[in-house]
């Protein structure tokens, strides 16, 4: 009966996507800088060959909402890794970072 008590007094949230949001975008690179205050993701699309690559998406978080994500991404990962097999990790590249802000805002 409790539990029935807790689930009515949830409140169900609603989300929407648009068509531009859901086509979602391609990344296979994120910088990622914090503040006392805040973690700033930017991802950004890196191709051979050019010589010049812009951040696609930034993304905000506090302290607390990344600390939820790498949680939700280790859960993720865990789940995705038993249903098809472990996800070998590749060499890093070296990416020379030399724009936006530095780890400390």
């Amino acid at each position: 009966m409790s539990d029935q008590k807790d689930d009515s007094k949830r409140k169900k949230l609603n989300i929407e996507l648009d068509e531009d949001v859901a086509q979602g975008i391609y990344s296979n690179l994120v910088i990622i800088n914090h503040s006392p205050t805040e973690f700033v993701l930017d991802y950004v699309n890196v191709m051979p060959g050019t010589p010049k690559s812009k951040v696609r998406s930034r993304v905000i978080l506090t302290p607390q909402h990344a600390k939820r994500l790498l949680k939700a991404l280790n859960d993720n990962i865990a789940k995705y890794e038993n249903r098809h097999g472990k996800i070998e990790d590749e060499e890093r590249q070296n990416i020379p970072l030399n724009f936006g802000p530095t780890g400390e805002a």
